[in-house]
């Protein structure tokens, strides 16, 4: 590592994260599908966040192409319906890491389902290795098991690599007591412990991830991925979304 990127490094507040990437945020203003575009924008923004010196692992959700929940809701047996929002996750994965290799940054996928054709299975130290390497680790299929979301995979995927906090990427600038949208002047919380906002009961992440994070006091920043160098200026310790679980 040259001394301007230790330098760089020194500054940050986390030095191994993990970023949540809901598959919505894949379709840009389409809706549903990817957006290459879009795609490209999330990989700048991830290409910045490498550059400081961050070891940087990433979990994909698949909703901009199929969610479980909704399809069991219509009709498929929950666990098949469970396996395809998987497969829906490793697509986008796929699309991110061709992305991301088009800007120059070396790129590993691991898949909670076996796919070897097309990215590794998950194996904790291997994956802990790549990112030792500097290499972006992405990973798929959630955790392999239906009836668990991908917040959930997030959550247990950044206590295995021992990530020391666990990016969420939403469409709202943080966490408020009520729904902004509805109530204008609902508070935003900069700052939050896991036990404040599990007894006031905010929407986090859902109860699991949650619970799973809380266990390991694994910080969680919830922020607005829209806003431009939103990922670099959290690792950097700026005041952006809201904090859970750090002071």
């Amino acid at each position: 590592m040259s001394d301007s990127a230790g330098n760089q490094g020194s500054q940050l507040r986390w030095k191994r994260a993990l970023l949540k990437l809901s598959g919505e945020a894949f379709a840009g203003g389409q809706g549903s599908g990817i957006d290459p575009p879009t795609v490209r924008r999330i990989a700048e923004e991830i290409q910045a966040v490498v550059q400081l010196g961050v070891e940087l692992s990433i979990v994909v959700g698949g909703g901009n192409i199929i969610r479980g929940g909704l399809a069991s809701a219509s009709g498929i047996e929950r666990t098949t319906a469970d396996h395809m929002g998987m497969l829906a996750t490793v697509i986008n994965c796929l699309a991110l890491q061709d992305a991301l290799e088009k800007l120059g940054l070396q790129t590993r996928t691991q898949t909670g389902i076996g796919m070897t054709a097309v990215a590794e299975p998950f194996i904790r130290r291997r994956a802990i290795r790549h990112l030792e390497k500097g290499r972006v680790v992405i990973f798929g299929a959630g955790t392999g098991n239906p009836y668990f979301t991908t917040d959930t995979a997030a959550a247990l995927r950044a206590v295995e690599i021992r990530a020391q906090v666990l990016l969420k990427a939403t469409n709202i600038d943080g966490i408020y007591e009520r729904d902004p949208k509805l109530d204008p002047t609902a508070k935003r919380y900069e700052q939050i412990s896991h036990d404040e906002a599990f007894q006031m009961r905010l929407k986090v992440m859902d109860l699991t991830a949650f619970s799973l994070s809380m266990e390991h006091g694994l910080p969680i920043v919830v922020f607005d991925l829209a806003q431009p160098g939103n990922i670099r200026r959290v690792l950097l310790g700026e005041p952006v979304g809201t904090v859970v679980g750090a002071r």
